[in-house]
């Protein structure tokens, strides 16, 4: 790990390429324009902002930024570190379907002060109501504040700042990630990238409140004097060939998503908005914070066969914000790993290459950098080919939840490695990551992996919409049941629904020798995910216990 803080380096490059472009932000949802602050301009901000905060909190208070995608964003994270004050990146009020998150999240956090901007002021006020903590409004902080900052030193053990987790299996908790942890981890993506300094662009459209956004937006262009040019969410999912468009502009570019959007870009984008798309100088393209699936990579490279692409820009991850957010990672220029395994060997807990009968295609995440990976299973470490728990030890991995010691002592334990609670399996020196533990649906002591069936059940008729399928177990009188609840797609809109189980029951019959107790064909949005975009299967069987589900 570098011995000076990342959050430091803002003010170096301030002073050594003051005029170099660091964050840019293109304004889909208004006027289109863009807007670049300069290291200077970002250093200057942060130093205003600083001052503003310790006149209203002392180190260590935290602050919660709820503010749109923006460059107001980015320097409400960068002028709470300054002040040495702990940043709970959250994100403004009326953000469809998690209100009750936000909520949770920021009762949670307890902020001293929250940090806006001046056209969602109004909603935060609503939000808080009359007894919430000061707001402040970051684009309206005075730069002349900047001159009576005084530079205070930073440890690699302060606390940077809460990363609210996505809650797919649980309900979202604060994870305290240190200044040491942030500059570990943006190292060790730098490296894995091979990013150039200065040279090398970010090109993002993610939540900036979510891991991966934050981490590959804000902190990873630091490490360099790179610059990052980020889009609203929104703004991408209303155009996707937008994304595609700004990493055109870029001779050596690295962006990231989870894999939804490389399958939800491919079928978005018409004919006409190919002409003149260059990928040619996208380095890595890197597919994390969900599973990864083969067919991502193919529709995608069919998509844009024409484009430049290359095949090895493609780079399947794994990570969690438990480990700030980077685990493991494809090599840059090596080619995705596509594995078939045998679906039966891999219910009982080993990985044996297909040959025969039912399979699963499993992508290699590749290698963990700058961190050890470990693979346990009841009786202590797994060998090659045996799945088990992925654990996780390294300088980016974060030491605690925050104000929930049950909890982290579960987690974290009290020798260092992070339990991830996902199941892997090391293959001719790869990581795999095969599910989730509490995911597993266990039905007469066979273990079935739900992406396997809720694979199976999106092909089974034409009704059922693609990725917003959801399998999960019940309990039952002597074995746990499966159900299964799937959103009806455009094309289906008129088919009969009990023909549409008919065919789901039969298919997951044939293809897993499993017996479907329950099937809920809904309309569209009614699957839960998560603020990042991954399916909540826990959230999904609440909904369903509580009849929510029709």
């Amino acid at each position: 790990m570098p011995d000076e803080m990342l959050i430091t380096r803002v003010a170096r490059w301030a002073r050594e390429v003051p005029d170099g472009p660091a964050y840019t932000f293109v304004d889909h949802l208004g006027d289109g324009s863009r807007r670049t602050y300069t290291w200077a301009q970002a250093d200057l901000k942060a130093r205003a902002l600083a001052v503003r905060l310790r006149e209203l909190a002392r180190p260590g208070d935290r602050v919660a930024v709820l503010a749109p995608s923006g460059l107001d964003y980015v320097v409400a994270v960068l002028g709470t570190m300054y002040a040495r004050l702990v940043a709970v990146p959250l994100f403004a009020p009326g953000l469809p379907g998690h209100g009750e998150r936000l909520e949770r999240a920021f009762a949670d956090a307890a902020p001293a002060v929250v940090l806006t901007t001046t056209p969602a002021r109004p909603a935060v006020t609503a939000f808080l109501g009359e007894t919430g903590p000061p707001v402040v409004a970051v684009d309206a902080v005075s730069d002349l504040l900047a001159d009576e900052w005084e530079r205070e030193p930073i440890a690699a053990d302060d606390l940077a700042y809460l990363q609210y987790t996505s809650g797919s299996t649980r309900a979202p908790a604060g994870v305290e990630i240190t200044h040491g942890n942030l500059t570990a981890n943006a190292a060790q993506l730098w490296e894995v990238f091979r990013a150039r300094p200065r040279v090398s662009a970010a090109v993002l459209w993610l939540p900036l409140f979510h891991d991966m956004g934050l981490v590959a937006t804000v902190a990873m262009p630091i490490m360099g004097a790179n610059r990052a040019v980020f889009m609203d969410p929104v703004a991408f999912v209303m155009s996707p060939v937008r994304w595609l468009r700004l990493l055109s502009e870029e001779a050596d570019a690295y962006t990231g998503a989870p894999n939804f959007a490389y399958e939800f870009t491919a079928a978005r984008v018409r004919p006409e908005d190919k002409e003149g798309l260059d990928l040619s100088g996208v380095r890595v393209m890197l597919n994390g914070a969900e599973p990864v699936r083969p067919g991502a990579f193919a529709a995608f490279d069919a998509a844009f066969a024409g484009c430049g692409l290359r095949p090895e820009a493609h780079t399947p991850a794994y990570g969690l914000a438990e480990a700030t957010v980077f685990v493991a990672a494809t090599g840059r220029d090596e080619r995705p790993v596509v594995t078939v395994f045998s679906r039966d060997a891999l219910r009982e807990g080993r990985a044996v290459p297909w040959t025969e009968g039912p399979a699963s295609r499993l992508v290699a995440c590749g290698r963990p950098h700058g961190q050890r990976v470990r693979i346990v299973g009841d009786a202590g470490d797994q060998p090659d080919g045996h799945v088990g728990e992925i654990w996780v030890r390294g300088p980016n991995v974060a030491r605690a939840y925050w104000r929930d010691p049950a909890r982290t002592a579960e987690v974290f334990g009290a020798d260092g490695w992070l339990r991830t609670g996902d199941l892997g399996v090391w293959h001719d020196g790869r990581l795999y990551v095969t599910g989730r533990i509490k995911d597993l649906v266990i039905v007469d002591g066979r273990n079935h992996y739900p992406q396997d069936i809720e694979a199976t059940v999106q092909e089974a008729h034409e009704a059922v919409r693609r990725d917003r399928v959801a399998a999960f177990a019940v309990p039952g009188a002597d074995t746990e049941r499966l159900v299964v609840v799937a959103e009806r797609s455009r094309r289906g809109q008129g088919a009969d629904a009990a023909e549409v189980a008919r065919a789901v029951r039969a298919a997951v019959r044939a293809g897993h020798d499993l017996a479907v107790h329950d099937f809920v064909l809904t309309e569209a949005g009614a699957v839960p995910r998560t603020s990042s975009g991954k399916l909540a299967r826990r959230a999904c069987l609440r909904a369903y216990l509580e009849g929510a589900l029709v």
